[in-house]
């Protein structure tokens, strides 16, 4: 597989952004006065660097193997595991973890903290907690107080401090900036539905993910209702959130944004419109749920630093309608259809926009908005502005493969109200992936697709000759454009999560998740990665490199 960067940018012809691309690097692209498609994905930290990101490798085939597979000429480190100490006060790292972001240090490509999410335990639980799992009566919860507080803590997100010595990636364990974010931890409400309560204790079914303009961490509470009712929590609405998360400062305060609507949040993809609005994609992972995108009322001011964050509180949410090819404001004071919905009562469904923003799904519905197949991670094209969303399956519609879907906003403006779509790559045995997952774009354009075929499904049945779940390649032009090769294959009964490359492009991170997941009992496990032997597998985040 050879596709470079000369091949994406032919399709956009000798226009002044193919010429600033291809001299100063897709930093260029927003570093003038317009702002439209500067874009907070893992490009962030790229500015004033140059890049011809040329990749070359031997796809590999699908394998059963317990361990992660690389093409040759690749390998990967180990970078931190459940259980590990990630600061001098003794905390340590969280349990599943997902999203990863890297926020260098200085500048520095091999020198920064990492910000990774912790989602759920599971059927794991037991090693986590000592619950029995396995062979506890769904109806009849027995967590203990002690068994509830391990719980909550080993989810939320990790902060930790990494370098790379000696050619190899490292945990510093005593860490200044080392932090948990748990399910234990207060948090700040902001933005309209804030008057739920004071503040929040806990972060916890932390899917995806962003980052934004201003150097700080977006982390999206995704399948939390599973967690409140394990937890016996006592108010559900406290969950489903966007929260923000400043890795940079230990002692900050969490904050969660209710303008950008409850529901079951996979990532955050961030964009400034030409207005200078700011615009937050997010989709909601469930069968039959919707795609939405938030636009801020006021402007990004790159001077104002960390005050922009005022810009994630005050904004209008919108949801996709696909069939009009239109953007549906979620907004209780303009949209007649809120205003006049109701129960099966006859009662109003919502009486103010704080009401509309906590129940998302509803006010959704409500206006007519398309109900999508597993709408999960949402990525911004690094250079044409598009945006990709992986529509991972929906079994109820007999989509079992997913597919990823292309989305354009009308004169690519980002904060319009009208949109065009295609499908850019279906999943099943001829594209040789399934259950698309997290994307991520390197430099050149190219997307890189994780899949989450579930543990359950894992080869058997119409998945078998997917082996293990992986790691795609998948270029966005040229003579390979829409065809996936596959770059890696995770450990049994895992998912490979949280795709991110370093500034320089030269290590990407990945979170190893539930490796050893579908057990059939704790004296039987189905993996023993990452320490091999006859030890427990291990929830943990490894660094790619090769490049």
């Amino acid at each position: 597989m050879d596709v470079n960067r000369r091949q994406f940018l032919t399709y956009l012809g000798a226009g002044t952004a193919a010429l600033a691309s291809m001299a100063t690097g897709i930093p260029a692209l927003a570093a003038g006065g317009n702002l439209s498609g500067k874009t907070a994905d893992h490009l962030f930290g790229l500015e004033n660097q140059k890049h011809n990101f040329n990749l070359k490798f031997k796809a590999i085939h699908p394998t059963t193997q317990d361990d992660v597979v690389l093409p040759e000429g690749f390998k990967y480190d180990v970078v931190a595991s459940y259980g590990d100490k990630i600061n001098a006060a003794g905390d340590t790292f969280g349990f599943n973890n997902d999203f990863t972001c890297f926020l260098p240090i200085d500048g520095k490509a091999d020198h920064g903290l990492l910000w990774v999410n912790h989602e759920y335990l599971g059927e794991l639980e037991h090693y986590v907690t000592g619950y029995d799992f396995l062979n506890a009566d769904p109806e009849n919860n027995t967590r203990t107080p002690d068994q509830i507080k391990k719980y909550l803590y080993a989810l939320g997100g990790s902060v930790i401090e990494i370098k790379k010595e000696n050619g190899k990636w490292k945990l510093i364990s005593d860490s200044k900036y080392g932090r948990r974010v748990s399910g234990l931890t207060k948090h700040a409400l902001t933005g309209p539905a804030a008057s739920i309560a004071k503040e929040v204790t806990g972060t916890f079914a932390n899917c995806s993910g962003g980052v934004t303009l201003w150097h700080t961490v977006l982390s999206c509470e995704e399948n939390f209702i599973d967690v409140v009712g394990d937890c016996k929590l006592p108010d559900e609405t406290h969950y489903g959130w966007v929260i923000e998360v400043d890795p940079f400062d230990p002692k900050s305060t969490p904050k969660k944004h209710t303008a950008l609507g409850r529901f079951c949040h996979e990532n955050t993809a961030m964009v400034l419109a030409p207005t200078g609005q700011l615009v937050v994609y997010m989709g909601d992972d469930a069968k039959d749920q919707y795609v939405y995108k938030y636009v801020s009322k006021g402007k990004f001011d790159p001077k104002a630093g960390k005050s922009n964050s005022k810009l994630l509180e005050e904004g209008t949410l919108y949801v996709a309608n696909f069939g009009k090819g239109k953007w549906i404001a979620l907004d209780y004071a303009t949209n007649e259809a809120l205003q006049k919905a109701t129960n099966s009562d006859g009662e109003p469904l919502f009486t103010s926009q704080a009401d509309v923003l906590v129940n998302c799904r509803e006010a959704s519905k409500a206006v007519a908005a398309t109900p999508m197949d597993r709408p999960e991670d949402l990525e911004v094209h690094p250079i044409d502005g598009s945006v990709f969303i992986a529509l991972t399956n929906n079994d109820k519609h007999g989509n079992f493969y997913g597919q990823i879907v292309r989305l354009f906003e009308k004169d690519n403006n980002h904060a319009g109200g009208e949109f065009t779509f295609e499908i850019f790559a279906a999943g099943g045995p001829q594209s040789g992936f399934a259950a698309p997952d997290n994307m991520a774009f390197d430099s050149a354009g190219n997307l890189w697709v994780v899949t989450d075929i579930s543990s359950s499904s894992m080869n058997s049945g119409i998945y078998k000759s997917f082996g293990n779940n992986g790691v795609f390649f998948i270029p966005t032009t040229g003579n390979s454009k829409g065809m996936a090769a596959q770059f890696a294959s995770a450990p049994v009964g895992a998912e490979m999560t949280g795709p991110w490359f370093t500034p320089d492009e030269k290590t990407l991170f990945l979170s190893v998740q539930h490796p050893g997941e579908n057990l059939k009992g704790y004296d039987q496990p189905t993996s023993h990665w990452p320490k091999g032997g006859s030890s427990v597998a291990l929830p943990s985040v490894i660094a790619i490199t090769g490049f």
